[in-house]
């Protein structure tokens, strides 16, 4: 078991990688990094992947984290219902499970905050 006064770090930790996983997303979308595909930014797809991108760092340096979160949480539930939900009902079979798992972690993070090794927590602090 961890120790309770790692919770704040681990909390960071957390926050930073599910803010990289969302950056690269929007890297494949924009650059085609990765192996991925570019998309035209003013499509659908790429609005969301300026989101991805500008969302993706806001979160990993912890800046804004409440709206950036909330608005990346918003992208990813209206991702599973017009690209996944239709194909099938449960996530597992209509391959949402990331969208369904980014949705939540973002919406947790936009309503605890950036807290510790984040731009947020220092501006706080003055």
């Amino acid at each position: 078991m961890i120790p309770e006064r790692y919770a704040s770090t681990i909390y960071a930790i957390v926050r930073i990688v599910f803010g990289f996983l969302f950056l690269v997303h929007g890297l494949q979308k924009l650059f085609g990094m990765f192996d991925g595909t570019v998309v035209p930014l003013g499509s659908l797809l790429g609005v969301a992947a300026m989101v991805e991108l500008i969302g993706g760092i806001l979160i990993i340096v912890g800046l804004f984290t409440r709206l950036a979160a909330f608005i990346a949480s918003g992208q990813m539930a209206a991702a599973y219902f017009i690209a996944h939900l239709p194909q099938a009902f449960w996530p597992v079979q209509n391959n949402g499970e990331s969208a369904v798992l980014f949705c939540f972690a973002f919406l947790y993070l936009a309503v605890r905050g950036a807290g510790s090794l984040s731009i947020d927590g220092l501006r706080s602090k003055t």
